[in-house]
């Protein structure tokens, strides 16, 4: 019989490691940087922006809106990378 209780001490061994193991996973994968709210939502807006944008550019034939459209969408991606450099996305 004292077999079998070292097979039991040595599984709870196991499973108390493997609790601690999946804790300690857990509080690593929670602990994420706080970025700056109102960046990620200005960031968030340009994105859409920028979409909308592209939509409108494959819907318009008329050469001038289309450059006028893609300066917008140029500036739109300098904002979105000065933005994201601020937040170190």
């Amino acid at each position: 019989m004292g077999d079998a209780g070292e097979g039991l001490i040595d599984a709870e061994a196991r499973i108390q490691e493997r609790m601690e193991e999946l804790e300690h996973e857990r509080v690593r994968t929670n602990t994420k940087v706080v970025k700056d709210p109102e960046k990620v939502r200005a960031l968030e807006g340009l994105k859409l922006a920028r979409t909308e944008l592209q939509r409108q550019l494959a819907a318009t034939a008329h050469e001038q809106r289309r450059a006028q459209i893609g300066h917008a969408i140029a500036e739109v991606d300098r904002r979105m990378m000065e933005i994201d450099a601020l937040i170190g996305s």
